[in-house]
């Protein structure tokens, strides 16, 4: 077995290589870490790549810019691969509106470069795209909420699961990175429901979990507990702090991933979060990482909320429930929490 990892420096990529380190005959992960440019030094995740190179056996780092069409063209011709997952992306809605050229470059032509190289020289090969909810734009936000001392909740019974794949993703707010997205997640159904390629759609919620570097722009419980562990004051924009967001261990991402890779539905989209089990407010999450000892979080209130920021999604997992009967979320929204602070303090963060 050969896998082929975008991103393979950030979050989800990191993970795609040690999960499937253990599987696989070669795992082979591009990265160039624009997250670094994208986020300054607090974004930089070499230090993951230089983790990955210690701790694997199969893995080799390519470095590449999925912008770079004829670079990306040639390393998907230079072999078989059996599994290619589609990391590598510009996640922040903030950064996206001030350099809209790289963000678009980034999200939707590297992804039309991944695509094109997988019809022309890996037909054969599942293709995972690692979408996100923010297709949806602001589309959530127009369910009834109720205000509750802690969150705003969702007020129909009939919605009490979250959001389903059904949700529209035109004619709503969704940011220029959200409209980005939106292209890649489009053109990567169409590759296989056109051309018939093995191509699955992961909707993502929070995808999250210890080796995540977040920032104030993007990562939001990652973000939160090491503002909490660091003592860094936390900005909260807009709602009360009550804006939900569900939240979804990156193992569990995986597993995801992997039950696709057994049985390959091509063209289809699935909605991947923690699930109304592992869903929690600003306040929520800030009072959950005090009692497991990542420290009192200081925080500033903007009445602004930025623009077009869901103000309760849950992510309804019971398409990808059906398809693939025996995934379901396992970890725990706490234990989550727990491995992120103590994560954070082997790395010298905050004081023990």
């Amino acid at each position: 077995m050969r896998v082929l990892v975008t991103g393979s420096n950030g979050l989800i990529g990191s993970e795609a290589v040690t999960y499937f380190d253990d599987l696989a005959g070669e795992v082979v992960g591009v990265d160039n870490n624009m997250r670094a440019v994208f986020f300054g030094p607090g974004g930089d995740t070499r230090w993951n790549q230089h983790r990955l190179e210690k701790t694997t056996r199969h893995f080799t780092h390519v470095e590449l810019d999925v912008r770079d069409r004829e670079g990306v063209l040639r390393l998907l011709a230079s072999g078989p691969f059996d599994l290619i997952v589609h990391c590598a992306a510009q996640p922040s809605h903030d950064l996206a509106a001030r350099m809209p050229f790289e963000d678009f470059d980034v999200n939707a032509v590297g992804t039309v470069n991944m695509l094109e190289g997988l019809r022309r020289h890996q037909p054969e090969a599942v293709f995972v795209l690692l979408s996100t909810n923010k297709v949806y734009g602001d589309a959530p936000n127009e369910l009834p909420l109720i205000e509750q001392p802690t969150r705003w909740e969702y007020a129909r019974p009939e919605d009490y699961n979250g959001i389903t794949e059904d949700l529209r993703v035109d004619r709503t707010l969704h940011s220029l990175f959200g409209a980005s997205k939106v292209a890649a997640d489009v053109m990567a159904q169409e590759y296989g429901r056109y051309f018939g390629l093995k191509t699955g759609i992961l909707r993502g919620g929070c995808l999250t979990g210890p080796q995540h570097s977040g920032v104030e722009l993007h990562g939001f419980l990652s973000y939160l507990v090491k503002a909490a562990v660091t003592g860094t004051t936390y900005r909260i924009y807009g709602y009360k702090g009550k804006q939900v967001r569900d939240n979804i261990h990156c193992r569990d991402v995986l597993r995801a991933i992997h039950r696709f890779f057994d049985a390959p539905r091509p063209g289809e989209v699935y909605n991947l979060g923690g699930g109304r089990g592992n869903s929690c407010s600003i306040l929520e999450a800030a009072e959950m990482v005090a009692e497991l000892g990542g420290g009192r979080l200081h925080t500033e209130y903007v009445d602004a909320p930025r623009r077009g920021d869901h103000i309760c999604y849950i992510s309804d997992l019971h398409k990808l429930e059906t398809h693939y009967p025996g995934w379901k979320v396992e970890i725990s929204l706490r234990e989550i929490i727990s491995e992120m602070i103590k994560a954070l303090r082997t790395r010298g963060f905050g004081t023990p």
